[in-house]
């Protein structure tokens, strides 16, 4: 009979929304561990492996890592643009000014953090490194969000979510424009003609997903040659799945509900156990108050919400956007605060953006402290604040 129980509770923790949440954060505990360890330099080897097959005219050939990061992760964000889709359909961004409303957020949450890591960074060496304090880590966001459970609104996730997409793509902006010094052209093109295809397949009314799915792994490698982060091609191919408000099972939701647990209980755990390789020096704790540290400590933990909570705040006093139902300005500072995790795009950034090792170093432990100091205070307020019973009135 204990055996039972012990089963059916493992069972039911696997089933629970939160489960992806706990797994994802302990890979990142693990990953610590290992990476300070004397096995970080053979599973550093391990990431930097290639694997693939590469000829004359393909080139499929990459590191563990890479392909972590650049294809298992255009599927997240596959998943992430079929929720999006379905929300905006269906759900709690299909109205105009709900839809509003993460965008207006996302543009406070990138601007804001980038002036003050402007002001405290102008004429040094590291004056580059803005961009870094741009972006939202989706994936680590999510989970946290995830384990409050029916805590919180579902209006948030959503919100979160989609803010996060928004943030993403803002920052796929900045690395294309300001920090990507080969931009292809002509692997632009080949991936627009398959967006295109994609779309005339949607217009065509076409349900088979191999249709859309087959097209968007070429746009996919596309997306990866042209220079511009490849997971952009998930979320390109979901928006272009058809869905229906009906109680009929679309494509797009026939998908998603494929690619759930997949996504939360391997792709995820995976992109964590990678991601956080970081080893921890002595010198990184000095590096806190530099400039460079002060300026993405302030940026995401300040500038973020400061930016998302007053940018939403003045697009809803213009009636241009409204709150998700039973969502407060609490939540949304709440929110914000989460937003403040940065982690895999901003330690992208800061590879871009300097060309000394110190300066990586010091970049990636600042970056580290500023997600935790975020998460963790994310998590507490909105697990304080709760689930509201009525609907905020803007």
């Amino acid at each position: 009979m204990s055996g039972l129980i012990n089963l059916t509770v493992f069972r039911n923790f696997f089933k629970s929304g939160t489960a992806g949440g706990f797994i994802l954060i302990a890979c990142v505990a693990v990953s610590l561990l290992i990476a300070n360890s004397p096995l970080g330099d053979e599973f550093e080897h391990l990431l930097s492996s290639e694997i693939g097959y590469r000829s004359e005219n393909v080139a499929l050939r990459y590191p563990v890592l890479l392909w972590i990061n650049d294809g298992l992760m255009a599927v997240f964000f596959l998943l992430v643009g079929l929720e999006i889709k379905r929300e905006l359909v269906e759900g709690e961004l299909s109205s105009f000014k709900k839809a509003t409303l993460p965008v207006f957020a996302a543009i406070g949450g990138m601007l804001m953090p980038a002036a003050i890591y402007m002001l405290l960074n102008s004429g040094t060496n590291t004056a580059n490194g803005w961009g870094i304090v741009m972006a939202t880590d989706i994936a680590f966001a999510i989970a946290v969000i995830s384990i409050l459970g029916d805590k919180i609104p579902k209006g948030l996730k959503v919100f979160l979510t989609a803010l996060a997409i928004v943030d993403d793509l803002g920052a796929i902006l900045v690395i294309a424009i300001f920090y990507s010094a080969d931009i292809q052209l002509n692997y632009i093109m080949y991936a627009g003609a398959a967006f295109a295809l994609l779309i005339a397949f949607n217009l065509l009314g076409v349900k088979n997903l191999f249709f859309y799915l087959l097209p968007g792994i070429f746009m996919w490698y596309f997306v990866h040659h042209s220079g511009v982060h490849a997971t952009v091609a998930g979320v390109l191919t979901a928006f272009t799945l058809p869905t229906t408000p009906g109680t009929k099972e679309s494509p797009l939701e026939k998908l998603e509900h494929a690619l759930t647990k997949p996504v939360n209980f391997l792709i995820m755990p995976l992109f964590a156990l990678a991601n956080t390789n970081i080893q921890l020096a002595p010198e990184m704790v000095s590096g806190l108050t530099s400039p460079l540290g002060l300026g993405i400590i302030l940026g995401l933990f300040i500038g973020k919400p400061l930016g998302i909570t007053l940018l939403s705040w003045l697009s809803a006093r213009l009636g241009i956007s409204v709150l998700p139902q039973s969502v407060t300005w609490r939540h949304v500072l709440g929110l914000g605060l989460l937003a403040g995790i940065g982690f895999t795009m901003s330690i992208f950034i800061a590879l871009l953006s300097f060309n000394e090792p110190a300066l990586h170093t010091e970049a990636k432990f600042s970056i580290l402290a500023a997600s935790l100091l975020s998460g963790i205070s994310g998590f507490l307020f909105l697990r304080r604040l709760g689930k509201p019973a009525y609907t905020q009135e803007v």
